[in-house]
């Protein structure tokens, strides 16, 4: 079956770039360099640095879309097995499912692999393991709507004839920018469209973050944990990409970067 090729859609893909967001870019420079120039390290600080952040990535992505669990009941769900009483078998199994997913994603920084839709599927499936009553790690057949804040407007996400030419579009826009640009704005970017495309009937929102921080480990950055305690400018810059203006949750973005390569400063100095 051949793909719906999607109309050119230059808008959700071009950046204007600002004073203060090529200075956020530089500073993300600078951090990397310092965090790099620490290595390598004694014992196994780095591999403990590495599970913090992937914990913390966990709880704050599955916490964005509703996952009850509070940061301890993650910690200790995923380090000694141990459920909290009263919470939904599914909040436990999201949590699994997104720790499984990170792990994938280093097997596949490792062995170079390029992004491709059919990754992208194997994510979803990851992230939906078990969960899900739709098929998963497969594009919707039905389209999907969200509420917007103001409680009156509703957005349509793209059709579902449309989804597999936008995300063949995506995946190469990926490929041809990953190398040219700075990574930061090609994961930003690419998190934009994912969501903007919502390919799949769930998942999407954690697998735009996992797309997002792939791109950035790929090019040796650590992840940028979106915390769920910035859900409403999250949110808010989504909304502004929406009408053409990228710079804002790009910026928001390469910000949350920010504070994870500085929380990981701070441990490397402790050390020290």
């Amino acid at each position: 079956m051949s793909k719906e090729v999607p109309p050119n859609t230059p808008q959700f893909y071009t950046l204007q770039e600002t004073p203060s967001l090529n200075e956020q870019l530089k500073k993300a420079a600078a951090l990397k360099a310092e965090i790099e120039s620490c290595r390598p390290l004694a014992g196994n600080l780095w591999e403990t640095i590495q599970e913090k952040l992937r914990l913390e990535w966990t709880y704050n992505s599955n916490a964005i879309e509703g996952n009850t669990l509070t940061e301890s009941e993650t910690f200790f769900f995923l380090r000694e097995g141990i459920t909290a009483e009263g919470k939904p078998f599914k909040d436990f199994m999201e949590t699994k499912n997104h720790h499984d997913a990170i792990s994938f994603l280093l097997e596949v920084t490792q062995g170079k692999r390029p992004i491709s839709e059919s990754l992208l599927k194997e994510i979803n499936a990851l992230l939906m393991r078990g969960i899900d009553h739709t098929t998963t790690g497969q594009y919707k057949k039905h389209p999907n709507f969200t509420l917007q804040a103001d409680l009156r407007t509703v957005h349509r996400y793209v059709e579902p004839l449309q989804v597999p030419g936008e995300m063949e579009q995506l995946c190469e826009w990926i490929n041809q920018n990953i190398e040219s640009q700075h990574p930061v704005i090609t994961s930003a970017i690419a998190h934009y469209n994912f969501v903007r495309i919502h390919p799949f009937d769930d998942g999407n929102g954690r697998g735009a973050r996992i797309l997002m921080n792939l791109i950035l480990m790929k090019k040796a950055f650590p992840p940028a944990i979106i915390r769920n305690t910035d859900r409403r400018i999250y949110i808010e810059t989504l909304n502004t990409a929406d009408q053409g203006n990228l710079t804002p949750f790009v910026e928001f973005v390469t910000e949350s970067l920010l504070e994870t390569q500085t929380i990981m400063v701070d441990e490397l100095k402790k050390s020290n």
